[in-house]
């Protein structure tokens, strides 16, 4: 493998970017490449050209510490944006495409961007009647030309890059470890968006964590990454800077929708994503392993088995270790094939993986690495390591932030990674910032140094006799079903607990009879308190666009809940 950079010797992502690029021995050798757009690549060259010609251009309307709004689908652009932007002195704010009008509106007014960033039209005409007025707005710069926009009134940043030099001379970087690198507004599931004040120290301790878990993964000169979950998302933002510290190849997908066709395209080894995508995957899996039948079924339910014998590290005999050898050649190989055929892991983040998700796929040749943070944490605590995963665990703390459990079963967090503050708001960093510790919220212990998530502190229901029930392990039993897609649970400080459930699009016939014995299947494997013992279902799926999912596909409980009040109440 390539010597890895020390990174705890560099001060900013910056100068990480620059070190790697006078370390490509080629620097024509290609670095991002859009599938959007297969004739857009930037080789390593164009990249670094890019980034100056654009911060000089940048510096004209920037002061150190002043924000830039980036508003962009994942593309080559954004990486460019994002370096430049740093360059100069100025702080990222990256905005989800998927944000209401009113979201922007907030955005724009708490963090007052001297420029502004979007790729295309359909972004600028989200945001061009907020900006009206606003003296603070020094400048637009955008990805594609705007239409019904004066040419005067906006720059397109590939005009810039028309007539690149190869500019090798020595270049000033002003940027410390403790300076702010970026403000990610978290996706607000409890109200409005907090900017998340982010450093550039606490991205690179990040990226050395993330380096020790993918040691093992990367053998050769330039690792293939694909890229499809929003780098507005803290997680994927910092794993763009993990992808540049192994002198990656970046792909950028198309969307969510051509992920399967975007895997085939560039056979990605290592992934990124979000809960609901396994999800998905397991669904849809598991879907067509039921429809097999003869001697395929019999080969399928020995790979699950023996695969999830080696997962639960039960020792295998000499036989199956045999037939093992053979369904790895014969079935798993297959399975791969789907997924571009080079796959060496996914990595989860940004939520809780469900347990029996995780054992199928890494049973069935998938291995996915599960792990924990919040963007808070710049976003990474922990991770499962490739060669000891322990699914219903999120891995052992990286290394450079200490993890400790409080007396109430808290999780907290200290170290390089924990975030400056929320911007402009010192009563909500207090709240969760104490002593140094961060208070994450979320509820853990510790087995052999593998930290465990048990709850989320906001989301525990309470019975009437005391008792501390997890609606998130109930719901992912439910939407582990064929027939239910999304699941909200109910009952804090009730009788009993109850459900809303939105059914799979193939499933909208089923019967409530069938329902019923679903939802029976389902109640044992849970503990008696836990049982659902009513539910009602709605057609409309929770999405983005109606408000119901965060733009990192996560249930928006509160608002469903209020939402759909009378109906949960009406079981009672």
């Amino acid at each position: 493998m390539k010597k890895i950079l020390e990174i705890y010797k560099i001060n900013s992502l910056v100068e990480l970017f620059f070190n790697q690029y006078e370390n490509q021995l080629d620097k024509k050798k290609l670095l991002l490449s859009s599938l959007k757009e297969p004739r857009k690549n930037f080789s390593w060259q164009d990249t670094f050209s890019s980034i100056i010609k654009l911060s000089e251009e940048l510096k004209k309307s920037v002061n150190k510490g002043d924000r830039c709004l980036l508003i962009s689908e994942n593309r080559p652009e954004w990486f460019i944006s994002d370096l430049s932007i740093m360059l100069s002195g100025a702080i990222t704010v990256p905005a989800y495409t998927t944000y209401a009008e009113r979201d922007y509106e907030y955005i724009i007014n708490d963090c007052k961007p001297s420029v502004i960033f979007v790729s295309n039209s359909e972004q600028f005409n989200k945001v061009k009647n907020i900006i009206k007025n606003k003296d603070y707005i020094k400048k637009i710069f955008s990805f594609d030309n705007l239409e019904n926009v004066r040419e005067n009134e906006y720059q397109n940043i590939n005009n810039f890059f028309n007539d690149l030099k190869n500019k090798n001379e020595f270049i000033k970087i002003d940027i410390d470890r403790k300076d702010p690198a970026c403000i990610i507004y978290t996706s607000g599931t409890q109200g409005n968006p907090k900017g998340v004040i982010l450093s550039h120290g606490g991205i690179l301790n990040n990226c050395e964590g993330a380096i020790e878990i993918l040691k093992p993964l990367i053998k050769k000169d330039q690792t293939r990454f694909l890229t499809w979950l929003p780098l507005s998302h803290s997680y994927e933002h910092t794993v763009q800077f993990v992808q540049v510290t192994v002198s990656a190849r970046i792909f950028y997908a198309e969307g969510i929708e051509k992920l399967i066709k975007n895997m085939n395209d560039c056979s990605p080894e290592i992934m990124t994503a979000v809960p609901r995508f396994y999800q998905n995957l397991y669904q849809k899996i598991n879907s067509s392993f039921n429809k097999a039948s003869g001697i395929k079924k019999i080969l399928v339910q020995n790979m699950l088995k023996l695969g999830l014998k080696k997962i639960k590290k039960i020792p295998l005999n000499f036989i199956e270790k045999f037939h093992d050898r053979i369904l790895d050649k014969i079935v798993r190989k297959k399975i791969k094939a789907q997924f571009g055929g080079s796959l060496k892991t996914f990595v989860s983040g940004g939520g809780a993986l469900d347990k029996e998700v995780g054992f199928f796929l890494n049973a069935i040749g998938l291995p996915t690495l599960q792990g924990y943070g919040l963007t808070e944490t710049s976003p990474v605590v922990s991770c499962n390591p490739i060669n000891d995963i322990r699914v219903d665990t999120v891995g052992p703390p990286f290394k450079g932030n200490e993890v400790k459990i409080a007396q109430d079963g808290e999780i907290l967090v200290k170290g390089e990674n924990v975030m400056l503050g929320y911007w402009n708001n010192k009563e909500e960093t207090d709240k969760v910032l104490k002593d140094g510790w961060l208070h994450t919220g979320d509820i853990g212990v510790f087995e052999n140094n593998y930290l465990k998530i048990t709850d989320r502190k906001k989301d525990i229901l309470i019975t009437p006799g005391g008792d501390n029930i997890s609606p998130l392990k109930i719901e992912n039993e439910l939407v582990n079903s064929e027939l239910i897609d999304q699941a909200i649970v109910y009952g804090d400080n009730k009788p009993y607990l109850v459900a809303l459930l939105v059914l799979n699009d193939e499933k909208k016939s089923t019967t409530d009879e069938e329902i019923k014995y679903e939802i029976e299947k389902i109640n044992s494997k849970l503990s008696k308190i836990e049982n659902i013992k009513k539910y009602f279902s709605i057609n409309e799926k929770f999405s983005i666009e109606n408000g119901m999912l965060t733009p990192t596909l996560k249930l928006k409980r509160f608002k469903i809940i209020q939402k759909y009040k009378n109906s949960f109440e009406n079981l009672y």
